[in-house]
């Protein structure tokens, strides 16, 4: 009998390269328009980073951004806009097309 071969885990988070890799990711997490499905999506981009770097950039500690970005963690605006802005980016509004 053949054994199946045996598949690499795919991760996302070797895939986040550059800004632009990163900045496509978190904007098609947005538009699943699902707060906790996001809340993923900053945190692979936060250990894509680094976590310990990141979290200095905020001012906080690295398991206080590990608790953050846990899911369901309901992190507040103003700690959401700390790590999108740590990590070099900003939030965008558009109108619908």
């Amino acid at each position: 009998m053949m054994k199946a071969a045996q598949q690499p885990n795919w991760d996302i988070q070797a895939h986040l390269q550059s800004e632009e890799d990163i900045a496509e990711y978190l904007n098609a997490a947005l538009e699943e328009n699902d707060p906790d499905f996001f809340l993923v999506a900053i945190g692979d981009v936060i250990k894509a980073t680094g976590v310990k770097a990141i979290a200095e950039r905020m001012g906080h500690g690295e398991k206080s951004l590990y608790k953050t970005i846990k899911p369901g963690a309901k992190p507040q605006y103003d700690t959401l806009l700390k790590m999108v802005g740590a990590l070099g980016l900003k939030l965008h509004v558009s109108a619908h097309e």
